[in-house]
């Protein structure tokens, strides 16, 4: 835990560093976030803020994590004892993968929503989730056969449960589902970057319960990042992470969820991201339902996702997301609560 306590500020500094530099080049660039305009109307006045900053996020943690295996390797082939633990485990390759490519898909669909012919829109839907569909059945299935991971942690037991082969296409869905989850709640300034700092230390203590060593430091690096992040992304922003960080992040946290085996907790410990989501589907069902029903369709939330609900009920940007972010820590504590009592 000191390791990864040290790597946290040590990846917090590079990215607050790497972000004027950033922030400059993106302007030169003009990858400036489009807003909707079926948004809410006061977040009219983000348009052009440098967006894919979420770079100042994946470049370090993949950078970092990556020197710390070299010298890990190195140092035990020349006899360095770390005491027994092993620091780096090669089954990181799979979040570090996992963050690489969603936040490679995720910069394509923002540069292509300033940049390309569907300037504002960014990639078609569809052709996204494919692409997603695709890297999250790739981890799952190498989670599962190579890494042998197939097990759930219920609150309570104290032995997991195997789901075999079953599992498979569990992680799937909840890596898509996260992924997107977490894009839906990058909607305000510092919102996902907050949320995911909670989420990410819930997870690092689970792991650090569970012996993963590897994978809390892993997690307090992301946090580390996060932190360096938010220097520039409270209100009011200097910088958006973009779908480039926002989906990263979700699928990435998805697979340590899996790697824990306490994936059954995700929902509790990010309980935002969650009620986002079903705000958007409820949304979605009660529209079509009314629609069907009364000739006209009608809207069981002001807006959606969420946190646009609020901002129509005439709550300030600052107060909805610091007490989102105020649930999602009594939220997280609540989660690795429950992982105490069945520690897979």
């Amino acid at each position: 835990m000191g390791l990864s306590l040290i790597m946290t500020s040590l990846a917090s500094l590079v990215a607050i560093i790497s972000g004027r530099p950033l922030i400059k080049l993106l302007k030169h660039y003009h990858i400036g976030k489009q807003i909707r305009i079926d948004g809410p109307s006061t977040h009219q006045v983000k348009t052009g803020t440098p967006t894919m900053g979420a770079a100042m996020i994946v470049v370090p943690v993949l950078v970092l994590v990556s020197a710390m295996y070299l010298y890990t390797r190195i140092a035990a082939r020349v006899g360095v004892n770390f005491g027994g633990v092993v620091l780096i485990g090669r089954s990181l390759s799979i979040p570090m993968m996992v963050m690489l490519l969603y936040s490679i898909l995720g910069g394509i669909d923002d540069y292509m929503g300033v940049r390309g012919v569907r300037r504002g829109e960014g990639m078609r839907g569809r052709s996204k989730a494919i692409i997603q569909l695709m890297i999250a059945i790739v981890a799952a299935v190498v989670m599962n056969l190579v890494f042998r991971i197939s097990r759930v942690g219920v609150p309570g037991l104290a032995q997991p449960f195997d789901l075999g082969y079953l599992w498979i296409p569990i992680a799937v869905f909840f890596i898509m589902g996260w992924a997107n989850a977490f894009n839906l709640t990058d909607g305000l300034d510092g919102l996902a970057a907050l949320i995911s700092v909670v989420m990410y230390v819930a997870y690092a203590v689970i792991a650090y319960m569970q012996g993963q060593t590897f994978l809390t430091m892993f997690c307090m690096v992301v946090v580390g990042a996060l932190l360096g992040f938010l220097w520039f992304n409270i209100h009011p922003a200097a910088l958006f992470m973009g779908d480039m960080g926002s989906e990263a992040l979700g699928a990435t946290l998805a697979v340590v969820a899996l790697m824990t085996g306490q994936w059954l907790l995700l929902p509790i410990i990010g309980i935002v991201p969650a009620a986002e989501t079903v705000s958007v589907m409820l949304q979605i069902v009660y529209f079509k339902y009314t629609k069907r029903k009364y000739g006209e369709g009608r809207r069981l939330f002001k807006m959606s996702p969420l946190h646009n609900h609020f901002v129509l009920l005439g709550w300030s940007e600052p107060q909805i997301v610091q007490r989102f972010w105020l649930v999602a820590i009594l939220s997280g504590l609540v989660g690795v609560g429950l992982a105490v009592l069945g520690n897979p």
